[in-house]
């Protein structure tokens, strides 16, 4: 009987912890873009796209790479202003470089 008692509390515990978890789950799916970004030729909608990147910083991503002639890796990212390693971490999967444009940002 006390090992039901158990039983019946654990999993108690883990439906509340599923019911806690489930909507910032579905808030991730929503806000993630369907690709992957392509940070030297993404436009502002692109990255906006992005979990936690708002008009104002995916601004300062396009000046960022408009002024240094395009990123040479995700890392990169980090020196834009407003991108920290937190940010970075989350926004990393995301995120991929390749040949800077020549003709310049969209």
């Amino acid at each position: 009987m006390k090992q039901a008692r158990i039983v019946v509390m654990g999993l108690a515990l883990a439906l509340a912890l599923f019911q806690a978890t489930a909507p910032a789950l579905a808030a991730a799916k929503e806000t993630a873009p369907a690709k992957q970004v392509e940070l030297n030729h993404a436009t502002v909608e692109e990255l906006v796209a992005l979990p936690g990147v708002g008009e104002k910083l995916a601004a300062r991503i396009i000046e960022y790479r408009d002024q240094n002639q395009g990123f040479k890796s995700v890392e990169e990212l980090m020196n834009v202003k407003g991108i920290g390693e937190k940010n970075f971490q989350k926004l990393e999967p995301w995120l991929t470089v390749s040949e800077p444009s020549r003709e310049g940002s969209r």
